[in-house]
């Protein structure tokens, strides 16, 4: 098997499939390598034409609450009273800068996700 350059939709399906053939190779051999290198490649191609925004505020919120167990009462020191913390949850209120800064500080949400805005769709 070869390795070569992913640019074209068939090369990048012929390197899934090579990734699947090579998978579980052990490192430092030559099959290792070779799914080392695939796997740069595909990722590449898939960060080009397969973009994955990162999740919305309130999402981002959401999920690190769950990782961390944590009710809507939680996040209050945070954001504000309970009615606040609701309308955020529900995508009534947007954060603040303020809330923002806490929320990464305390819960170590990264602050990319928690500024991003989707684009608009023309």
């Amino acid at each position: 098997m070869e390795v070569y350059p992913i640019k074209t939709e068939a090369d990048y399906k012929r390197g899934l499939s090579d990734i699947e053939k090579l998978w579980g190779a052990k490192e430092s051999t030559k099959e290792g390598e070779k799914l080392d290198i695939l796997l740069t490649l595909v990722d590449a191609y898939e960060e080009k034409y397969y973009p994955i925004d990162p999740p919305a505020p309130v999402d981002a919120l959401k999920f690190r609450m769950e990782q961390m167990n944590l009710t809507r009462k939680d996040p209050e020191p945070f954001i504000g009273k309970r009615g606040r913390v609701s309308e955020i949850l529900n995508h009534k209120r947007n954060l603040t800068l303020n809330m923002i800064k806490k929320l990464h500080a305390n819960l170590h949400i990264h602050l990319e996700s928690l500024i991003w805005k989707p684009a608009l769709k023309a």
